[in-house]
């Protein structure tokens, strides 16, 4: 399977009925997509990329690796916005100080 944030889970949930599953990087897979983006031409470039003794495969993200995954995404998301709302309130307050300047300026 071609990784990316879901291809985790279903690699453990496949696995976990004894299967081997063995995940590829899209970068990787993207050189062999040979059309637009459909899911038959994603599988198309999952399968001749498969075949190529270059290939490398990643390891999937253990459940407890993708919940620490997604509590740090979650922090830095809640960063992230306690930044941008502290730069809007800062930015109101130049913008409000500046028009009572020009007022005190013109009375």
């Amino acid at each position: 399977m071609e990784a990316c944030g879901s291809a985790h889970y279903w690699a453990n949930a496949i696995s976990d009925f004894g299967h081997t599953v063995r995940l590829m990087p899209p970068a990787y897979v993207k050189p062999y997509v040979k059309r637009s983006k459909t899911d038959a031409a994603d599988a198309e470039a999952i399968c001749e990329a498969v075949t190529r003794p270059t290939m490398r495969f990643v390891p999937a993200k253990l459940r407890e690796e993708q919940t620490a995954g997604v509590v740090l995404k979650t922090r830095e998301l809640f960063v992230r916005q306690r930044s941008q709302t502290a730069n809007a309130m800062r930015a109101h307050g130049r913008v409000r100080d500046h028009r009572r300047h020009r007022h005190d300026q013109h009375h």
